[in-house]
């Protein structure tokens, strides 16, 4: 309801905004023309007439503010149609683009209010030139902005929708800009870092993530019949989860905890989809496990003899015939299909 109220009150501002327009164009001669009604001294008071020549500036103020914000409204609207049907490295470059014209619109109209108050703006803007000068040597870190803002968008070290971590700070690039990046966490918090502040980016979606995840067991646990249980139903599992681009991979005993075994499982996924991924894989196993009455240990003090809680699942056996050889030969060739994994964090 408020989304629909400010579009109608956008309308309306643009609406008056175009009235505004066509009326000055309309009185065009009448306003600024050499026979201008507002050229006459229709007052004796030498102040109020003065307001009175003055008034063709402020009506050419108005008129170059309303120029200026319906272009911006216009460039806005075309780069947001533009930015639903292109890469991300095309709505960095957008992003940036629309920052840029939005600092030359401003100077645009700046330059144009001070000429409809009579400002020699060549002579101005050579004396600025200087002023420039001076100023950039106290701005070097907004100068250091804007060309370290360059040079992101166009080596790509990351783009807009990206997924990236600075400074510990993890989250999705929402902007980047001439002088600043915005970048959003999970929870909505937006953070705001200058170009030049930016030394070392780790962009997590440029290659698929990996997912770690660790699963314990009973020490009480038969290793082999747990691992021939994955054997037989890890290819499944990793089907029903359809963000899993390449596993899962059981990559064995990773720990001998305090009170359990714990067991390595990888697969790899985009980074937006890793958080999803580790849970989906973890409620798999859980009710895997359940279903073979392989017990995940919690934390207990043992004061007697512990009872393990009878599960609600209906226990299924491991056939005889499946033997420790045949759980060493399934590790080895998990092993060996995740041996990448191994070499890439070592």
């Amino acid at each position: 309801m408020e989304k629909k109220k400010g579009l109608i009150v956008k309308i309306i501002a643009i609406a008056i905004c175009v009235a505004v327009l066509v009326l000055t164009g309309v009185f065009y001669e009448q306003i600024f023309g050499v026979g201008s009604v507002f050229n006459y001294d229709y007052a004796r008071n030498e102040i109020v007439n003065k307001i009175l020549w003055f008034i063709p500036a402020i009506i050419s103020t108005v008129c170059a503010v309303i120029i200026g914000y319906l272009i911006y409204l216009l460039v806005n609207l075309i780069i947001s149609v533009i930015f639903e049907r292109v890469s991300n490295k095309i709505k960095t470059v957008l992003t940036l683009l629309k920052s840029l014209l939005k600092w030359i619109i401003i100077i645009g109209v700046i330059i144009r209010i001070l000429q409809a108050f009579g400002v020699d703006t060549a002579t101005l803007i050579a004396g600025l030139g200087i002023i420039a000068l001076i100023i950039g040597l106290g701005a070097q870190q907004i100068v250091a902005d804007v060309i370290a803002g360059f040079f992101i968008v166009f080596e790509a070290e990351f783009k807009v929708g990206d997924i990236i971590t600075i400074d510990g700070w993890r989250g999705t690039v929402t902007e980047i800009g001439i002088r600043v990046t915005k970048v959003i966490d999970a929870s909505g918090n937006v953070k705001i870092i200058n170009n030049s502040d930016i030394k070392s980016v780790v962009n997590l979606s440029s290659e698929l993530s990996v997912a770690y995840l660790t699963i314990s067991i009973d020490y009480d646990e038969d290793l082999h019949k747990v691992e021939l249980v994955l054997r037989d139903n890890l290819e499944r599992i990793s089907k029903s989860i359809p963000a899993i681009v390449e596993g899962i991979y059981y990559k064995g005993v990773t720990e001998l905890g305090e009170s359990s075994v714990d067991l390595m499982f990888v697969a790899t996924c985009k980074e937006t989809d890793i958080f999803q991924v580790k849970r989906d894989i973890n409620r798999e196993i859980f009710l895997l496990f359940n279903e073979y009455g392989i017990t995940i240990p919690f934390n207990q003090i043992t004061l007697s003899q512990r009872e393990v809680n009878p599960t609600p699942y209906e226990k299924k056996e491991v056939k005889q015939t499946k033997t420790a050889k045949e759980a060493k030969g399934f590790l080895d060739e998990q092993t060996a299909k995740s041996k990448a994994y191994d070499e890439e964090n070592k």
